[in-house]
């Protein structure tokens, strides 16, 4: 316990770290993803403006960043994180992997969402007239919020264990920290800090998300 009390301002350091990251990449995964989920509902086979073709090559896209290793992917885009950052290592270039690899899960996540909805309201609302626009903006992302808020909550957790990764490579965060402590140094109870501090982290975002979609939910009493 001492030797925890000792390293309290790096294990802060490294929870800020961490903050910074999910901070930055989610809200970006967020703002870019939910678009293209839309797009992707949208432009499917059996959608409402059909468009195979791009959605094919699109779908196909998203797959493949989507299914790529984050430590591979991690490694290949280092030039583009330079370009972007000017570094390839420290908390600001951890976030480019992060977002980047974010981006089309979270798009997944929202195609999913939309795709749970059903046919009907879309077809009442197209019967009644409502411009594909109408429909997205007042039928798929009001009835869908609930879900969506789940989708920022998996997405969240996922990235707070990817955000630990980044320490294998110099990202910062708590990750590092064990690595640096835990592993290197071979400080169990400093590795076990760390654990327990992660598993907090995910179980308060899984507290608030859940706590968001009961509130958002209108089939909840």
């Amino acid at each position: 316990m001492e030797r925890i009390i000792e390293l309290l301002p790096e294990l802060t350091v490294a929870l800020g770290q961490t903050f910074l990251m999910i901070a930055v990449a989610i809200p970006l995964a967020v703002l870019l993803g939910t678009p293209l989920g839309i797009w992707l509902f949208t432009h499917a086979p059996d959608g409402i403006s059909p468009s195979p073709k791009a959605h094919r090559v699109v779908s196909g896209l998203v797959n493949a960043v989507r299914s790529f290793p984050f430590l591979i992917l991690l490694i290949a885009i280092i030039p583009l994180t330079r370009l972007l950052v000017g570094t390839t290592v420290g908390t600001a270039a951890a976030i480019v992997p992060l977002t980047v690899n974010a981006i089309p899960y979270f798009a997944r996540l929202i195609e999913q969402n939309m795709a749970q909805l059903g046919g009907g309201a879309i077809e009442a609302a197209r019967a009644m007239g409502a411009t594909r626009g109408q429909i997205i903006r007042n039928i798929l992302l009001v009835d869908a919020r609930p879900a969506m808020i789940g989708s920022i909550t998996i997405t969240t957790v996922s990235f707070i264990s990817y955000s630990a990764m980044v320490g294998l490579v110099g990202g910062g965060g708590i990750g590092d920290f064990a690595i640096r402590y835990g592993y290197y140094r071979y400080e169990t109870e400093v590795m076990l800090a760390a654990i327990v501090i992660m598993l907090l982290l995910v179980t308060l975002v899984q507290f608030v998300g859940a706590r968001l979609v009961r509130l958002t939910d209108k089939r909840i009493a």
